[in-house]
């Protein structure tokens, strides 16, 4: 990506181009995250698929169409549809929220309105289109008023996204907000905790790793610097691959 192009991104995440200098003014490349720590995928970070097998054998069209129809928790009878996911289904990089919103649930889509341009802005500042990843949620329904998912209604949507992840089979999951990570990690560390660090995925270890809800950005744009050093360590270790 040119520099120029990079500074427009970055722009519209709200950061002015910079560079850390090394000793003697040299200027590393910023894809190498010296700045980040890479901790090892360990097993109190792992976890295990919630109820595996209940989704197994659907492809693309069957998951879907089972997602629609589903009448699992409560989030059914409020819900106006349910957010399937979008993107690419030879995806190498699965982007995970926490659920649909207001716009989300009016249009089907996840991550639309005001924090999907910014989640789009921060794609493209580490070279990725949104046609490129794949987008998906930890619910397929809204919660009421937004309110955080309760454990009854996560452990009956997990099921549809572990079903996606196995389809799709990522190189890297980039996790957004706290909620989705804690989820996902069956953790109740903050985000601060979790973030710089590899997580693994389910039993196909897949690499995790954390940043922030770009609606939380868009409330408090000081932390929009942290979110950057986190895209760029995902790039490093989606570039391990």
């Amino acid at each position: 990506m040119s520099t120029a192009r990079r500074k427009e991104y970055l722009a519209a995440l709200g950061l002015e181009s910079w560079v850390v200098r090394a000793p003697g003014g040299a200027a590393p490349d910023d894809a190498m995250g010296l700045t980040t720590r890479v901790a090892p995928v360990a097993g109190r970070h792992a976890t295990e698929p919630t109820d595996a097998n209940r989704e197994a054998g659907y492809d693309w069209t069957q998951l879907r169409e089972r997602v629609a129809a589903c009448t699992r928790c409560g989030l059914s009878a409020t819900r106006t549809q349910t957010v399937f996911g979008v993107g690419n289904l030879e995806a190498q990089w699965l982007v995970v929220g926490e659920a649909p919103g207001a716009e989300e649930d009016r249009q089907g889509e996840p991550f639309v309105g005001r924090a999907g341009q910014l989640l789009n802005s921060m794609l493209r500042a580490i070279g990725l289109a949104r046609e490129q990843v794949y987008i998906a949620n930890v619910l397929k329904c809204r919660p009421p008023q937004n309110r955080d998912p309760l454990a009854s209604e996560t452990n009956s949507c997990l099921p549809f996204l572990e079903r996606q992840i196995a389809l799709l089979k990522p190189k890297i999951m980039l996790v957004v907000g706290r909620i989705a990570a804690q989820n996902l990690l069956r953790t109740d560390s903050s985000l601060g905790r979790l973030r710089q660090q590899v997580h693994a995925y389910g039993e196909a270890r897949v690499p995790l790793v954390v940043t922030y809800h770009p609606a939380y950005l868009l409330r408090t744009p000081a932390d929009k610097r942290k979110a950057w050093q986190d895209l760029k360590f995902a790039r490093e270790v989606a570039a391990r691959g």
